[in-house]
């Protein structure tokens, strides 16, 4: 049965990769339009936005300065979460940088045998967020935002309350470092001097930004998957284009799909997934339950926008 469901699996996924080839060489100019908007959407906005914050928090971890950073946050993040300072800088990092950020701290830090497995993978269920430098800088003018602070309230309230609700239930508190009843990871890393340091974490972050690089041209192009089917409901596509990838489908969409936009925000599109996965894919953390707690935050965002305008 295993092996009839892995050859389904290999064969469904060959068809597609070989009509997506046709495609291509079909739509030659679409093909190019769509990877473009790709390169440019990720030199212009995820490049300047993400790849400072890659580099500063390597060096911090490599430097082992992020207990510090933290230390006044610390006391007032632990009654609300039960977090190990590690944990707490999870948090404040995962929240100011934005996608994929928050997974890639996790991914780092229980590598580097500063968090448990239970911490780990508790704080990325919430921590992977649109950062707000994106937010302010691209979606707001983009979509005509008056007054942003609804929305920030929203986007940040919901993972915030869910983290603390999700931290709080029976068996899933992480308190601090400690065995959880598997080992914390055995490649625990030594504190690297300064310049080592900014070496590691520049190269690590250049190839952690090419990556995302990646990711968002290769969704991109995937908006081509329905251009032989003749005129598609434009609103239609622009919700597959925000699923499929939220930066690009913005860019599309404008204005056209306001609340849609602002509900998918925490989802972050099938692209924030794979980049997310890639963050955490040298790991034995699952991306499964991750989904999961996403799509249950955007349900909720989706009742928050709900009751606040119905």
């Amino acid at each position: 049965m295993i092996h009839k469901a892995d050859r389904l699996y290999r064969l469904v996924f060959t068809a597609l990769a070989l009509y997506l080839v046709c495609l291509l060489l079909k739509y030659p100019a679409l093909s190019l339009e769509y990877a473009s908007t790709g390169l440019m959407l990720w030199l212009k906005k995820m490049v300047p936005t993400l790849l400072p914050f890659m580099i500063l928090s390597g060096i911090m971890i490599r430097m082992e300065l992020t207990e510090g950073f933290v230390s006044l946050l610390h006391p007032f993040l632990y009654r609300l979460y039960g977090t190990s300072k590690n944990g707490s800088y999870t948090i404040v990092m995962g929240f100011l940088c934005g996608f994929p950020m928050g997974a890639r701290i996790v991914g780092e830090l229980y590598e580097a045998g500063k968090l448990s497995r239970k911490e780990s993978a508790a704080l990325l269920y919430f921590c992977n967020n649109i950062g707000p430098v994106y937010f302010l800088s691209y979606v707001v003018p983009t979509l005509a935002i008056g007054n942003p602070l609804l929305p920030l309230l929203i986007m940040y309230g919901v993972p915030l309350l869910y983290g603390i609700v999700l931290m709080r239930l029976p068996g899933r508190r992480p308190a601090c470092l400690p065995d959880d009843g598997k080992k914390v990871h055995e490649t625990t890393c030594k504190r690297m001097p300064l310049l080592a340091a900014i070496d590691a974490s520049v190269l690590s972050g250049l190839m952690g930004i090419a990556k995302l690089g990646g990711y968002m041209v290769f969704f991109n192009m995937l908006n081509i998957l329905f251009v032989p089917f003749g005129r598609t409901d434009s609103v239609l596509l622009n919700i597959y284009r925000c699923i499929l990838e939220i930066t690009s489908g913005i860019d599309y969409s404008g204005q056209s799909l306001f609340y849609a936009i602002l509900i998918l925000l925490p989802f972050g599109g099938f692209s924030c997934i794979a980049q997310t996965y890639s963050m955490i894919r040298q790991t034995d953390l699952s991306i499964r339950p991750y989904v999961f707690h996403k799509v249950i935050q955007t349900m909720l965002t989706a009742v928050c926008y709900l009751a606040f305008f119905s």
